[in-house]
């Protein structure tokens, strides 16, 4: 299946939401009053700063949809980058669930920091995007970039969600992530964007390669 590029008009609408709702998946979808709580409670807990910057690692790095005034290589330590979530809808179905990328603990990550243009409904955009069944947690995490440090919100993984998939084996991720497509397309192309957006910005994930070249090779 090919891919079709989520769009901003899509989390304006709230077209992702219906979507999953379509699939009967039997998720519950956040409604937008629980995002703008979950939205409020993480701010309470920012550092003082004057502008909330996100760290993108999956397909936030290539498809962001969210306005932003700057755009930074990071480095995030103490998580690292996983497919570890079963997504029954978007790059999969209830019958074939694909697999998206989370964070869990440890080791490290490379990705990129957008700086958030300062308006409420950036977040929520982003919150309908991320949040819209619970299966992340935010929280404050510190990023290095070339030349500084910054605090900046990081989606990880709510090991609590029934989505949540710990410790696949490398051939059950890759075993998804051939056979897995829906609304957005391929869990394939998810990868492939991924990887080719690291490489194009100079960054090396061995792991995230490592699955690539065996999805590649089936």
């Amino acid at each position: 299946m090919k891919s079709i590029a989520l769009t901003r008009a899509d989390l304006e609408s709230q077209q992702l939401q219906r979507s999953i709702a379509q699939e009967n998946t039997g998720l519950v979808i956040l409604t937008d009053a629980q995002l703008q709580a979950s939205i409020t409670e993480i701010l309470s807990q920012r550092p003082l700063k004057s502008t909330v910057w996100i760290f993108a690692y999956g397909s936030l790095i290539w498809n962001p949809v969210f306005e932003y005034s700057d755009r930074q290589i990071a480095t995030l330590q103490g998580w690292h980058r996983s497919f570890c979530i079963w997504t029954p809808a978007g790059r999969g179905t209830p019958v074939q669930p694909g697999l998206t990328l989370a964070l869990e603990p440890d080791g490290h990550c490379c990705g990129v920091a957008y700086q958030m243009v300062a308006d409420p409904l950036e977040l929520l955009l982003l919150w309908r995007r991320e949040m819209v069944v619970g299966s992340y947690i935010p929280r404050w995490v510190t990023v290095e970039t070339s030349n500084r440090t910054l605090d900046a919100i990081a989606f990880t993984v709510n090991p609590q969600h029934s989505l949540y998939a710990p410790n696949l084996t490398a051939e059950e991720i890759v075993q998804a992530i051939i056979t897995a497509s829906g609304s957005l397309g391929s869990c394939k192309d998810y990868l492939v964007q991924t990887v080719t957006e690291l490489t194009d910005c100079g960054m090396a994930d061995t792991e995230l390669r490592q699955i690539f070249d065996l999805v590649v090779s089936h």
